[in-house]
């Protein structure tokens, strides 16, 4: 502001800057949209098809219910290898797309919400009620609950015990997790139960309850970061394409039914009806909705024990309010010591006993082939301090730590080292980091985000017990799982950790982009 002859203030014309630019729509937004819409619809579409076809290429076997759902095309026959070449394919191109999408937001384009929404509202209705694709863990989810079904602990007998008693689910367990007890927690037994219940002795209509839950709880976060980005069109049309129309997402939580989505879900309403209210000095954090918080997480905890870290991001948020923090901590507790105690110690040691067990596209293999050396030996120790540093360094130096609430915002950082760095993850965890991702501003920590999930679905398609037979597709899935996806890993923990140091740097140059702007 300038002032006149009088001192009074005289307003300046309007600057242009970046952002503003950055939020007119052109022809470059539009090229990005349909880039987007064609990258997202094509791998959907191929992940449909896939999933209808699930009967020919996916094992073990489900026995079917007499009338569905789940409907399968028993019929239409495919090449494992084709639908492996085209699952790869539909994974590059929906990442693609994604990314694509998010440029196009960045740059102005609003295409209608209620579309997207339409759309994937169809796709996880049709993918809920066909037989699961790329995974056979909705199987093992299956066994654990029909374990309890019939008396027993799935914390002492394993899957393999339900082929020796030929149960009327046996041809449905899968051999690669046969010898192993649940590694979830008593909450995620709990659903598998109700599934198993519901389901009877048919495998397929047993894990369409569990899908059928998934979807729910996807749609919950959808819904959930609709109405509270309601307000700014960038930020919603960024959480959908992150979430609800992400096609990696959908195929990981979705098609395959992994139960990641669960926790996901109630440890993001459990940070922000603990903590969200603390974030605003006008209000303080009543107890009832610090207690009731807690539980969320403590249900989010008690499916995967990992989400112990969302509790330690409302701890963050609530430090200033011992009280309240009291409150979250015993309504979490009040979640997982009964539920723990009833299935007693092997349930504490079945989670706990991963230990120094690796993915098979872990990048720390990029520095040791040899699986008894040092660093394989050791490898959960050199992880552990590794996430550690990586999480101070993202807790300190994330972009978006001063715009963020702080629950959100403590509880994605720790989940961000811990996802990038330790040595057993698999593409369905991202639901962890995603979840919370749409509820920050859009920042670099995007495009890892994505970028890793892209590389990481790839490297386990097709999802099937049994190998490509072709040999060239054989040589293709395991440079994947060996060579090109540590790369991109080992290079996404290598971003992490740079852009982290360079971010104050960045932060006080002589421009500073809006956030949605650094996504053009």
């Amino acid at each position: 502001m300038s002032s006149d002859v009088h001192g009074r203030a005289r307003p300046q014309p309007a600057q242009v800057g970046p952002a503003t630019v950055a939020s007119l729509p052109g022809k470059s937004a539009r090229v990005y949209g349909w880039l987007a819409a064609a990258g997202i619809a094509a791998a959907l579409a191929v992940m449909i098809a896939t999933s209808l076809a699930a009967a020919s290429w996916m094992g073990p076997p489900l026995s079917m219910p007499s009338t569905g759902p789940p409907f399968e095309l028993a019929s239409w026959h495919v090449q494992l290898g084709t639908v492996a070449a085209a699952l790869w394919l539909a994974a590059l191109v929906g990442g693609l797309g994604v990314v694509a999408g998010l440029v196009a937001v960045g740059r102005g384009a609003r295409p209608p919400i209620w579309l997207l929404l339409t759309a994937a509202t169809v796709v996880i209705a049709i993918l809920t009620v066909l037989p699961p694709a790329g995974s056979t863990d909705p199987q093992d989810y299956m066994a654990f609950g029909r374990m309890v079904v019939l008396g027993h602990s799935p914390y002492v007998m394993v899957p393999g015990d339900l082929v020796r008693l030929h149960d009327a689910v046996a041809k449905s367990i899968p051999w690669e997790w046969a010898r192993f007890p649940t590694p979830y927690g008593p909450a995620a037994t709990v659903e598998q139960f109700l599934a198993a219940k519901l389901g009877g002795i048919s495998t397929a209509r047993i894990i369409f309850w569990l899908k059928l839950w998934n979807s729910l709880a996807f749609g919950a976060v959808a819904v959930t970061a609709d109405r509270l980005l309601r307000s700014d069109p960038r930020a919603r049309l960024r959480a959908h394409l992150l979430w609800t129309l992400n096609p990696l997402l959908i195929w990981q939580l979705i098609a395959a039914a992994h139960l990641d989505v669960l926790a996901a879900a109630a440890g993001m309403l459990g940070l922000l009806v603990a903590a969200r209210p603390a974030a605003r000095p006008a209000r303080r954090p009543r107890l009832w909705q610090a207690f009731a918080g807690g539980a969320l997480i403590g249900v989010a905890a008690d499916i995967k024990i990992t989400f112990v870290l969302f509790a330690l991001g409302a701890a963050w948020a609530l430090r200033r309010s011992p009280a309240s923090c009291a409150a979250a901590a015993c309504g979490l507790l009040a979640v997982i010591l009964p539920s723990y105690a009833w299935f007693g110690p092997p349930a504490i040691r079945s989670v706990l006993e991963k230990g120094n067990k690796v993915t098979a596209d872990n990048f720390y293999q990029l520095f040791s082939r040899a699986q008894h050396g040092f660093l394989m030996t050791h490898v959960a120790i050199i992880a552990t301090i590794l996430v550690t540093g990586v999480a101070i360094l993202a807790l300190s130096r994330l972009p978006f730590r001063r715009t963020a609430e702080p629950a959100i915002f403590a509880a994605l950082a720790l989940s961000t080292a811990w996802l990038f760095v330790w040595q057993y993850q698999l593409p369905s965890y991202d639901a962890m980091i995603i979840c919370l991702l749409i509820l920050v501003p859009a920042s670099w920590l995007d495009w890892l985000v994505v970028a890793r999930l892209t590389a990481a679905s790839i490297a386990l398609i097709p999802g099937n017990p049994q190998p490509v037979t072709d040999h060239l597709e054989a040589r293709i899935g395991m440079d994947l799982l060996t060579i090109t996806v540590p790369v991109v890993l080992a290079a996404a923990v290598a971003s992490l950790i740079g852009l982290c140091l360079t971010e104050r740097r960045r932060s006080r140059g002589p421009s500073q982009l809006a956030p949605e702007a650094d996504l053009a």
